[in-house]
């Protein structure tokens, strides 16, 4: 009954990191935004590029973020899936006031806030956000996205936010670009 347990549980871990970014050992710790200013951050961003993650699936995705009166932040996620659009609002806060680009988002009162850290932002075109999941110390999820305040960015562009990704040991080699040509409206 043991070996049926411990091979559903790898199984299902398979599973649900088979679209995810995983490597083995702790997470890398790359620099973040130096002087972040989070009241120029906030305001509506497109995804370009993402690491693949199985609960982000869809078109047209984008993400609007705003202060509430208590200085968290309101995250309000978009996207098409299946022809429908599903919207999504979680809670940001800062975690440390000593580095304010290490945000930490949840979707659910019931989960803790995960790494939701601002690599790089020049606040009007472009902005690289890391996350990272640590599984017992054994192994990683990386995720990594890259923004802009447009729909599409400049191919040179992109390009050097990946350099920044990689400068930071995080392997952007699995990116995927998002669809979004044919969207409308949105957060």
């Amino acid at each position: 009954m043991k070996r049926v347990v411990v091979w559903m549980f790898s199984l299902t871990l398979v599973i649900s990191v088979s679209s995810q970014v995983f490597h083995w050992g702790p997470c890398p710790t790359p620099l973040v935004q130096p002087n972040f200013e989070l009241n120029r951050y906030l305001g509506k961003w497109y995804e370009i590029e993402k690491l693949p993650a199985t609960y982000e699936k869809g078109t047209c995705i984008e993400t609007n973020y705003s202060l509430r009166p208590d200085k968290t932040i309101r995250v309000v996620y978009v996207r098409t899936r299946k022809g429908k659009v599903r919207t999504a609002e979680g809670t940001a806060i800062v975690q440390n006031q000593r580095e304010p680009a290490k945000l930490g988002v949840s979707f659910s009162y019931f989960t803790p806030y995960s790494p939701h850290w601002v690599l790089s932002t020049d606040y009007d075109s472009v902005a690289l956000l890391y996350s990272c999941t640590e599984v017992l110390r054994l192994f990683h999820v990386d995720y990594a996205w890259i923004l802009s305040r447009s729909r599409s960015l400049p191919p040179e562009t992109i390009y050097h936010a990946k350099e920044v990704f990689s400068r930071d040991n995080i392997d952007v080699s699995r990116m995927v670009p998002t669809d979004q040509h044919g969207c409308e409206g949105g957060a």
